[in-house]
């Protein structure tokens, strides 16, 4: 994808210039690789959609704590389900946090034992 234009409440802009294989870190360490990430130099703010969320193996719940509605991001290891990321909601209804970018150009090989 190259050069898609979004429509947006003031009309069309051409804001994709790309996508590619991205790798985001959250603040307490949950890893999510997006193979088709849209790239855009004009965008201050990522979205991660469920779809992605889901396919790097989390799940999702959401939980009100004290009148603030929060996101979890959870994994289920050896029947226990582990929160992994809670995220708050702002009063739009989305929620939000802290992503990172990793950056490695690096090879390893593996090996199971």
């Amino acid at each position: 994808m190259s050069n898609a234009h979004v429509n947006t409440i003031s009309g069309s802009s051409k804001l994709i210039e790309g996508s590619r294989k991205a790798i985001k870190l959250l603040p307490k360490g949950t890893k999510f690789i997006i193979d088709d990430a849209l790239y855009s130099t004009k965008s201050q703010r990522n979205l991660l959609s469920f779809k992605d969320i889901l396919l790097n193996g989390y799940h999702i719940e959401t939980m009100n704590e004290k009148n603030v509605e929060y996101l979890y991001i959870t994994n289920v290891d050896c029947g226990k389900k582990y929160v992994l990321e809670r995220l708050p909601a702002f009063s739009s209804g989305l929620y939000y946090t802290h992503i990172s970018a990793i950056e490695s150009h690096v090879t390893t090989n593996q090996k199971c034992i």
